[in-house]
């Protein structure tokens, strides 16, 4: 079985909070910290329930502001 992580860009993120509502599996929460944009962005709060179904990347209307990566990848970085 393949593990996946999304991965969020605070900076792009607009806090529109589309991702955590697309999210089956509750993986996304609107965090409590400000951006550079002065905005609450999302956070990753429960990325080992991540399947990879991509929701929240396709439902984000702001390019690069959201990625699924595989978890081997994403301990890279």
């Amino acid at each position: 079985m393949k593990k996946f992580k999304p991965v969020i860009s605070a900076d792009e993120c607009k806090g529109c909070s589309r991702c955590v509502l697309a999210c089956p599996k509750e993986v996304l929460a609107m965090g409590t910290k400000i951006n550079a944009q002065g905005l609450p962005a999302v956070e990753v709060v429960n990325s080992n329930a991540c399947t990879g179904c991509s929701a929240c990347f396709y439902t984000c209307p702001e390019p690069g502001a959201v990625s699924i990566v595989f978890a081997e990848l994403a301990a890279e970085k």
